[in-house]
């Protein structure tokens, strides 16, 4: 019998992105793992696992509840955001640490956190849902241009357009209306004062109400109207930290969140943080991977021991910069090229990770016909010394890597 503690991982996610978080966590617990399918890559994490509907509430309860039947939990997480709710729910039915069920609503949620931004003070967007195209205009009437049309309570990007003018209206409140009709939880559309200035991320952990910032995500954005997200670099001395992590604390602090890792995305309008939306998970893109890397910080291992209980290390151990480019094509069709020179690969040490995820003869779909999930091709990470020189070798690499699409008939 193994002496260390036991966790149980809801839905780990795919290997490609959330690989490194099973990998990580596994290092220090035991995992058991509640699962949509039957475990293949990660199988050498894992002592024993369990496969259930995980959209279907009572079934992952009793799935659960199985695992725990068979197991001593010390704690339950994920570092899906489809399934923070669902967690929350099945770690009270435990008897384990865990969050409120209404705070990961209102975490989902984008209305109610703003509702609660408001009232506490926390610098945010103007927004008003609407569930009509009537009352969508009704809304840009006391909101104004340019304005942001976006589910309710969905992630990605997915649905979120940009609108300069009343004529623009119609096309983006169907096309944010699609996104929202994904969601499980609301498919309201909500109407938002668009926030112009760099878009960032706090990567942020929060230990018994006392939040500590450890770093901050630069962004970079796809082409307007639309906000994909084509890349990030994190920068363990970035100056920006002291200034965005009294704003992300007070967001987190606002919703009712205690315990556990939050992704915080807000933009600097006029140098000033303005808040978009708390993820209370590890942040997606391997944004987590990138903050390892440059600070030596590990937020899956902490958010299991934050799920366990236990207080977390937040010492950091490096001082560096990563990054993280998406491969997007030109144009949507169909995969005809992508490659890299392979000496440059070879023999450039500060290029850590080339990963490609379609292949020749998949598709690729930009918004807005698509999304995140069919536009891209793949990503690759640097190393470097700051965020300066991180960004100068994503653009030298990004020279030797071909994406081609040929359009479809």
């Amino acid at each position: 019998m193994s002496a260390r503690p036991l966790v149980l991982v809801v839905d780990p996610g795919d290997q490609i992105y959330r690989g490194y978080c099973l990998d990580q966590v596994a290092a220090s617990y035991d995992v058991v793992l509640l699962t949509g399918t039957e475990p293949s890559w990660e199988t050498p994490y894992i002592v024993d696992h369990a496969v259930a509907d995980l959209d279907d509430t009572t079934d992952l309860l009793a799935a659960g509840r199985a695992l725990a039947a068979r197991h001593e939990l010390a704690g339950v997480l994920t570092w899906s955001e489809w399934h923070l709710v669902a967690t929350a729910r099945l770690a009270r039915a435990l008897g384990l640490p865990a969050a409120s069920v209404e705070v990961m609503r209102a975490c989902r949620n984008k209305a109610t956190a703003r509702t609660l931004f408001a009232r506490h003070g926390v610098p945010s967007a103007a927004s008003m849902t609407a569930r009509s195209l009537l009352e969508a205009g009704l809304a840009t009437m006391t909101i104004g241009y340019p304005a942001v049309i976006k589910p309710a309570a969905f992630a990605g990007s997915i649905g979120v357009i940009r609108i300069d003018r009343p004529e623009e209206l119609p096309d983006a409140f169907e096309f944010a209306s699609a996104g929202a009709s994904q969601s499980r939880e609301d498919t309201a559309v909500l109407v938002e004062e668009y926030l112009d200035g760099p878009e960032i991320s706090v990567e942020c952990v929060t230990h018994r109400g006392v939040t500590t910032a450890v770093a901050v995500t630069r962004k970079s954005l796809g082409p307007a109207p639309y906000f994909d997200e084509t890349g990030h670099t994190v920068d363990a001395g970035d100056p920006l930290l002291a200034l965005v992590a009294p704003v992300a604390s007070a967001a987190i602090r606002a919703l009712g969140i205690t315990d556990g890792v939050q992704h915080v995305e807000m933009r600097l309008v006029d140098g000033r943080p303005r808040l978009i939306e708390v993820n209370a998970r590890v942040g997606g893109d391997m944004i987590g991977h990138l903050v390892r890397t440059a600070t030596g910080i590990d937020l899956p291992k902490t958010a299991a021991d934050l799920a366990c209980g236990n207080s977390p290390d937040l010492t950091p151990t490096r001082r560096g910069a990563a990054g993280i480019r998406m491969l997007y094509p030109a144009a949507s069709g169909t995969l005809t090229e992508r490659q890299i020179n392979k000496l440059f690969a070879a023999y450039t040490p500060w290029l850590q990770q080339v990963q490609w995820t379609r292949q020749v003869g998949d598709p690729l779909l930009l918004p807005p016909d698509g999304d995140l999930f069919t536009a891209r091709a793949g990503f690759y990470i640097v190393t470097g010394r700051d965020t300066a020189e991180v960004n100068q070798r994503l653009d030298t690499a990004a020279d030797e890597i071909t994406v081609t699409t040929q359009a479809d008939r």
